[in-house]
């Protein structure tokens, strides 16, 4: 018989655990202390999500919607749009690095103290200049490994949708890293029959192009005066100036060369499996060089533009032009890729993550809707499906309309009328059409252009793109054959 004491301690720990007084002996779960859920949720800081659009790839943090079609539900359709796997740093951005590391190596070329010792053993990460805006091809994070992964998990997930036999049309904008992100995601998708069953299709990104384009342009009233002072805004940036400068006297660091130091620090892990670079800043630092590249995306390529809800509305509109065909009409894989500041007017256009108020230049809006970590990184992709669902309680069946950005479940304003909080197809399309603005007029597209998109029912069947015809140099720029 256990003394009053150990049933006073058991009867006490039943009320915190939940569990019975008496649940001992081995092979009993109840017998354990360790904890069925962790009540530990330290995931709210990480760096990968204060980069911006510069860093690698991460998924997004979700609102707990589950990823896998909703129970009763089978995706029959999916419209998708990828950013380019991690590359380097652009040539502009690169002239502003080299312009502040000339600062550091001039002050000191032998011995760094304080947050930049390690430069004692650091080198640059960028081995040529014509290296600046290509693909990164090594390190764990590298872009050509990004496509082809991710090309893997959508083959696990949509696989069901081809046939096995059919020739399978991708579309990729005209630059040479995004051709080569679909080369390697259209390997990781088909296999062995990547050769014979795809076919790539190469969208140039001139302007007339017009409308029949994955990077539509808008050139209408376009005033670029937030865009072009972001980088002062900060003062953490002249925190850290200050701090490294007394480090290491005779730099001169500006507000301007932390941006840019932090510029090229964003972009080494892209390329390398380690970058030193982060712990020189601290978290705060990271925190505020996060908020201005979420200001740069808001105010440049998106809903702060009074233009992009328009330019996003060409490639909105089309989509549901394939949703309402159906897999029988239209046909269910649609993968297109491109760059983020085609993503962003896209999500606006759709009226997604929108905050409340512009964004404020002042301070940083913590809660803020428009977190770019989680909107278009490396890698970062956009995805429509189209499900078919089975009739629920609560849902009639039929087909519904979810949206998923990089592997988040994102609900749809406010029609969450189907399962998993999808959106019915027809309520889908009545907000649309109540809601997109008009491309051509928007942007005085002129009569010459194409003024639709065409190329998801006009596209080519052959092979002969799905390779490069020659060698490949670091960076090729512009393709569009």
């Amino acid at each position: 018989m256990p003394s009053p004491a150990l049933l006073t301690l058991a009867c006490a720990l039943s009320i915190a655990t939940g569990a019975s007084a008496y649940s001992y002996g081995a092979g009993n779960p109840q017998a354990s202390q360790e904890k069925q859920f962790s009540q530990e949720f330290r995931d709210s800081y990480s760096i990968l999500k204060h980069y911006g659009g510069n860093g690698p790839y991460s998924e997004r943090q979700s609102y707990g919607v589950a990823r896998d079609p909703p129970t009763g539900c089978e995706v029959d359709q999916v419209i998708a749009i990828k950013r380019h796997g991690e590359r380097y740093p652009s040539p502009s951005a690169g002239e502003g690095i080299e312009s502040a590391l000339a600062k550091v190596y001039k002050a000191n070329s032998t011995v760094y103290k304080g947050d930049l010792a390690f430069l004692n053993d650091w080198t640059y990460y960028v081995p040529d200049a014509c290296y600046y805006n290509a693909e990164t091809f090594s390190g764990p994070y590298a872009g050509l490994l990004d496509g082809y992964a991710m090309g893997n998990e959508y083959r696990a997930r949509y696989g069901h949708l081809w046939d096995g036999e059919s020739v399978v049309p991708l579309f990729s904008s005209g630059y040479s890293r995004v051709i080569n992100t679909a080369r390697k995601f259209g390997e990781g998708f088909f296999g062995y029959n990547y050769s014979t069953n795809a076919a790539l299709n190469i969208i140039t990104e001139s302007e007339t192009q017009g409308a029949d384009s994955l990077t539509p342009s808008c050139d209408v009233d376009n005033d670029q005066t937030t865009c072009n002072a972001l980088t002062n805004i900060m003062p953490e940036f002249k925190v850290a100036a200050a701090r490294l400068n007394s480090q290491n006297p005779g730099m001169n660091l500006t507000a301007s060369d932390i941006y840019n130091l932090m510029v090229m620090a964003s972009y080494e892990l892209n390329a390398r499996p380690f970058s030193h670079w982060i712990n020189a800043f601290t978290q705060d630092e990271w925190v505020s060089f996060g908020y201005v590249e979420d200001l740069n995306y808001y105010y440049c390529a998106g809903p702060g533009d009074k233009n992009m809800a328009a330019v996003g509305a060409v490639y909105a509109n089309a989509s549901l032009t394939l949703l309402n065909q159906g897999p029988e009409e239209a046909g269910s894989i649609f993968f297109n890729f491109a760059h983020d500041t085609n993503i962003t007017p896209i999500l606006a256009a759709l009226g997604i993550l929108i905050p409340d108020e512009d964004l404020p230049l002042d301070r940083i809006p913590f809660g803020n809707p428009y977190s770019t970590g989680n909107i278009v990184p490396q890698g970062g992709h956009f995805v429509i499906e189209r499900l078919s669902c089975k009739a629920t309680p609560i849902s009639k069946a039929g087909p519904y309309v979810r949206l998923v950005l990089n592997e988040g479940v994102v609900p749809f304003n406010d029609c969450t009328d189907g399962p998993g909080y999808s959106c019915s197809l027809a309520n889908y399309t009545s907000i649309l059409n109540k809601n997109l603005p008009d491309y051509t007029s928007t942007c005085d597209v002129p009569a010459s252009y194409p003024q639709y998109l065409s190329f998801w029912w006009d596209y080519n069947t052959t092979t002969t793109l799905n390779y490069p015809s020659g060698p490949i140099k670091c960076q090729e720029g512009d393709a569009s054959d």
